[in-house]
């Protein structure tokens, strides 16, 4: 089956942040499968390039670009790299996140910070050092994945919900201030998955009968119900799609409580 030409990525190249596993992989599994050259980024170089074997494997473009998005001096090198060596980054995720929970007084300011770091401030440095090559080319797609937590708090996770509200809130401001160079800048909004990274939460059968309860589809997500919103909102189809936050999460934050 062909790819209909509104969703069609050939010849388009992708970076996604936190590709090597997870949500991440599976975003950049749905952008190749659409067409795109995927650079696969990490810290752990090794295991970019076992990743990008597969897609290579598969017949698709994909390239290994290991390097930490919290270090600015390396992400503005390699975004440099990118543009130069392999090509015009047509397309930005921002995935790269990590879970710290803990109860909020007992929060270490240390940890706070570095949640802050890898959840906000590396899609901020990441989207300003791809953004200074899409505004003269007058055309860029940026997506931040962000989280319903960016709308529900949970008791543990504080500053989690904080850095993903305030990632929801960048997405707008950069959305208003980029719109004008042709830049669409939106944000997707993951419910509750089950991936290798959440199975302690899924073998939890308090947590998942709350998860069931609490979601009006009933269920955990799969990881394939994210790639449609992805190359939705990657493609040609978003073009007029700007400073939106699209939840791919069975309903949670449609509503209060879910009862039976």
């Amino acid at each position: 089956m062909s790819m209909h030409p509104l969703f069609d990525l050939s010849g388009k190249r992708a970076l996604i942040t936190g590709s090597s596993q997870g949500i991440g992989l599976a975003l950049a599994e749905a952008l190749a499968s659409a067409g795109a050259h995927v650079i696969i980024n990490g810290r752990d170089a090794a295991k970019c390039e076992r990743v990008v074997q597969q897609f290579v494997a598969r017949g698709q473009k994909a390239t290994a670009m290991a390097f930490d998005v919290t270090d600015s001096a390396a992400v503005a090198a390699n975004v440099d790299a990118v543009e130069k060596d392999i090509g015009a980054i047509d397309i930005l995720v921002n995935n790269t996140g990590i879970q710290i929970r803990n109860a909020f007084t007992d929060f270490p300011l240390a940890d706070f910070q570095r949640l802050i770091d890898t959840n906000l401030t590396s899609a901020f440095a990441m989207s300003q050092a791809v953004v200074r090559h899409m505004i003269p080319r007058g055309k860029g797609k940026i997506v931040n994945v962000c989280s319903v937590n960016a709308e529900l708090g949970r008791a543990s996770i504080v500053p989690y919900t904080a850095s993903k509200g305030a990632l929801k809130m960048m997405t707008k401001g950069m959305c208003v201030e980029l719109a004008k160079h042709g830049i669409q800048v939106n944000g997707l909004g993951p419910g509750y998955f089950d991936t290798e990274l959440t199975q302690a939460l899924v073998q939890n059968a308090e947590f998942t009968a709350w998860l069931k309860q609490r979601t009006p589809a009933g269920r955990w997500g799969n990881v394939e119900e994210l790639k449609g919103a992805i190359i939705f909102l990657c493609s040609g189809a978003s073009d007029f799609v700007n400073g939106h936050m699209l939840y791919v999460d069975g309903g949670m934050t449609a509503g209060f409580n879910v009862m039976e």
